[in-house]
C-alpha cells in the first residue's frame, strides 16, 4: 500500500530497506532507489516521502535510476553512514572548515600549509584566539620565530584567562633561549591552569636551561676577561719589599702577570702550552739581536739528563743576557722528570689530579711558584684561579739565578 505523503519510514521497514543499499518508494508498481553521488559511493537517505517531483530538483546532489541499474555499477557497493553525510555537509561551513583542514596538515608535518590556512581562517574571524594559537605553533615549527610570538601575543590579548596563550609564548621564548622570559609565561600558564602536567614540566626544564646558560655566560666571561693580577696580591706586596724602585717592582710584577695570561689564552684556545722560559731582559744592556726573550724548553723534561743539560743553558743565558728575572711555563702532562706531584711527607702535592700547568718565577731577590689547574665546564675548558705552590718543595726547575 503506497504510504501517504508527509508519513515517515518506521524503523524496522528502514533497516530492512538499508540492508539492501537502498530506499525505495511505490511509483506506479515499481521500485525506485533514490541515489546519491558522492567521492563515487551510494548513499542511502532516510527521507520523509515527498513528492518526487518537487523534491528531486531541490537537491541536485540527488538522482533517480532504476533497480536494475545499480546492480550493473560496480561502484556502488557500500553506503557512507548518515553522519558522515552530516560531517560533509558541515564542511561547508568555511570557518569551521579551514580551522579543521590546518589542523590536518599540522598533524601531518606540514606546517607550512597549515600556517597558510589557518591565516585564512583568521580572515573569516579574526577575533578566535585558538585559530592564532595553532598558526603560532605552526609559525613556531617553521622557526618563524618572531611571527610565532606575535600569534601567541595575539591569543593572549584575545583571551587573557586562557593558559594555551601563555603557553604557546613560553614555546617560543624558549626557542629563542630567552630562558627568564619564558619561564615567567609558563609560570603564568600555570596559574590558570594548575593541573597541567606540561606546564610543570616545562618550568622544571626551564629552571635547568637558565641556570645552565647564566654559569655558561659566566665561563665565557672568565675565558674571555683573563684578570690574574687580583690573585697575586700576596706577590706583589713581596716584590715591594725586595725591590728598592717602585718602576723595578712594577715591571717584575707586570712581566709575570702578561706572562701567565699569555698561557691562560693559549691554554683556552688550544688547550695546551708550551714549555718556555720567558726573559726579562735588561734594556739598557742586553744584545736583542743576540738573545730572544722567550727559550723553548720543550725537551728538558724527558729525564734527569736532559734537564740538568737545560737547567746549566738556562743559567748561562740569564748570565749573558743580563736578564732581571725569568718565568718557566709548563704543562703538567709534558713532565716525566721531575714529577713533583707525587712527592711524600712535606712533598706531598694538595691539589688533586687536575691537569694545567706550572708557572714559576725565577730572579736573584726572589723565587715564586703557582699551578693553575683547568677543568671542563658547560663544553669549555676554563683554567682555575693559580694555586701558590712551596717552590722548595715542587719546584719544576732549580734556581737559575744566583742569591744574592
Amino acid at each position: 500500500m503506497k504510504p501517504e505523503m508527509g508519513t515517515v519510514v518506521g524503523e524496522k521497514e528502514l533497516e530492512e530497506e538499508q540492508e539492501d543499499h537502498q530506499f525505495t518508494g511505490d511509483r506506479g508498481g515499481e521500485f525506485w532507489p533514490i541515489t546519491d553521488y558522492w567521492g563515487g559511493e551510494v548513499v542511502s537517505i532516510a527521507i520523509v516521502l515527498l513528492d518526487f517531483q518537487l523534491f528531486a530538483p531541490s537537491f541536485p546532489l540527488i538522482s533517480v535510476q532504476p533497480k536494475s541499474s545499480l546492480s550493473q555499477n560496480p561502484k556502488h557497493k557500500q553506503p557512507l553512514n548518515l553522519t558522515r553525510v552530516e560531517a560533509l555537509m558541515a564542511e561547508s561551513k568555511t570557518d569551521v572548515s579551514l580551522k579543521d583542514q590546518g589542523n590536518e596538515f599540522f598533524k601531518a608535518g606540514n606546517y607550512l600549509k597549515a600556517a597558510a590556512i589557518y591565516t585564512q581562517a583568521i580572515k573569516k574571524d579574526p577575533s578566535n584566539p585558538t585559530l592564532y594559537s595553532n598558526r603560532a605553533a605552526a609559525f613556531l615549527n617553521l622557526v618563524k620565530l618572531q611571527k610565532a610570538l606575535s600569534d601567541a601575543e595575539t591569543t593572549i590579548s584575545l583571551n587573557p584567562s586562557w593558559e594555551k596563550g601563555y603557553f604557546r609564548k613560553g614555546c617560543v621564548l624558549e626557542a629563542m633561549e630567552r630562558y627568564d622570559d619564558a619561564l615567567d609565561a609558563f609560570r603564568i600558564a600555570s596559574q590558570h591552569n594548575p593541573q597541567s602536567t606540561e606546564v610543570a614540566r616545562k618550568i622544571k626544564r626551564l629552571t635547568q636551561l637558565s641556570r645552565d646558560k647564566k654559569r655558561s655566560i659566566e665561563v665565557d666571561n672568565m675565558r674571555s676577561n683573563v684578570d690574574l693580577a687580583k690573585h697575586l696580591d700576596g706577590f706583589k706586596s713581596e716584590l715591594i719589599q725586595k725591590h728598592v724602585s717602585e718602576e723595578s717592582w712594577k715591571d717584575t710584577f707586570s712581566f709575570v702577570v702578561e706572562t701567565m695570561e699569555t698561557a691562560v689564552n693559549s691554554w683556552h684556545q688550544t688547550f695546551s702550552v708550551d714549555a718556555r722560559v720567558y726573559f726579562l731582559l735588561d734594556k739598557k744592556k742586553t744584545d736583542t739581536d743576540k738573545y730572544a726573550p722567550v727559550v723553548n724548553i720543550d725537551k728538558a723534561f724527558e729525564s734527569p739528563h736532559t734537564h740538568g743539560d737545560c737547567v746549566t743553558f738556562l743559567r748561562q743565558y740569564a748570565v749573558e743576557s743580563f736578564s732581571r728575572a725569568a718565568c718557566l711555563v709548563a704543562p703538567k702532562s709534558i713532565i716525566s722528570y721531575p714529577q713533583v706531584w707525587k712527592g711524600q711527607g712535606p712533598r706531598k702535592w694538595k691539589h688533586g689530579q687536575s691537569d694545567g700547568f706550572f708557572v714559576q718565577f725565577e730572579s736573584p731577590l726572589l723565587r715564586k711558584e703557582w699551578f693553575i689547574p683547568n677543568s671542563s665546564e658547560k663544553g669549555q675548558i676554563l683554567c682555575r684561579d693559580p694555586v701558590a705552590l712551596d717552590v722548595s718543595a715542587h719546584e719544576v726547575l732549580p734556581r737559575i739565578f744566583r742569591d744574592t
